[in-house]
This record gives structure tokens, C-alpha cells and sequence, in this order.
């Protein structure tokens, strides 16, 4: 059986979005009065009062830079939701935001996109399906109304340190 860990955007990654975003904009911190936002630095859900911020966030690209990879056209940047300050990351090892429709999006080690497959139910079965592939090195998990990425999956055991 494939195992597989959710992996929220990484800390040092984190402290530098919160600086300057991959659009190159100062994040503008604010007061979530309603809840709901769905962070990706601690993969929950924001409650009411806690302050946070709408950043441009590029996975493909800062993997790239830290791999030699080159994803070329498939390099992309969207909004995220993360905590203003510092956080103490997710709290479970539970996929988190699964009970919505998803896209699953399996990239190669090279960043390109491999295929990609809507999951309205059997989120831990798509997710093994497409480990299945030894071509696929990770998959990005996205909201299926504006594409936004919420996380990266990799096979095997959560990383120690983000």
C-alpha cells in the first residue's frame, strides 16, 4: 500500500511570502472576521479573529529553483491563504480538505503535468491511483472553482522539517 503525507507550504518558504509574495507584492495582513479561509500554512480552516493574508504563491517555481528542474510553461502563481505571523503547522497528518470536489494534478520530476483527475468522493483511492505511477513524483491538490493549489502530496512518511 502507498503511503502518502500532505505537505503544507514550508516554513522558511512561509516567512519569505510574508515579506514579499511570488508577484513580488507586500502581503496586506487583515482580521478574518467570518472564518472559513483555508490556511496553507497549518492545512485548516481559519476561525473568526485570527489575522491572516492573501499571498501569490508559485510552488512549481520555487521547487524548481531548489531542484534545477524546469517546468517550464506549467510554472504557475496564485493566491493562497496563510497565517500573517508565524504558525505551528498543521496539526494532524489527515488530508485535510477533502470533503469538496478536488483536482488531483500529478506532476514528473521535471514539474510537468502528467495528468490530472476531478475527485468528488474516493480521495485516498485517486491519490493511490496516481502513486501508481512511478512517473509521478508528487501531486498538487486544487480547488476545482479557481484552480487555487492548497497542497502538495508526496509518497512516503510527513518530512521532519518543512
Amino acid at each position: 500500500m502507498t503511503t502518502f503525507t500532505a505537505h503544507p507550504v514550508p516554513a522558511r518558504v512561509l516567512a519569505e511570502l510574508r515579506d514579499c509574495d511570488d508577484a513580488g507584492r507586500k502581503p496586506v495582513p487583515f482580521t478574518d472576521e467570518e472564518g472559513g479561509a483555508p490556511l496553507r500554512c497549518c492545512l485548516r480552516h481559519s476561525v473568526p479573529g485570527e489575522t491572516i493574508a492573501l499571498v501569490s504563491y508559485a510552488p512549481l517555481r520555487r521547487w524548481a529553483a531548489a531542484t534545477g528542474a524546469d517546468p517550464g510553461a506549467y510554472d504557475e502563481q496564485g493566491p493562497v491563504f496563510i497565517h500573517a505571523g508565524e504558525c505551528a503547522g498543521p496539526a494532524s497528518q489527515e488530508l485535510p480538505f477533502t470533503r469538496a470536489h478536488r483536482v488531483l494534478r500529478r506532476y514528473s520530476d521535471q514539474g510537468h503535468i502528467l495528468g490530472g483527475r476531478l475527485v468528488e468522493r474516493g480521495f485516498a483511492a485517486a491519490l493511490a491511483e496516481a502513486f501508481d505511477d512511478p512517473a509521478v513524483a508528487f501531486v498538487h491538490v486544487r480547488a476545482v472553482e479557481y484552480g487555487c493549489f492548497y497542497y502538495e502530496v508526496r509518497r512516503g512518511r510527513p518530512l521532519v522539517s518543512p
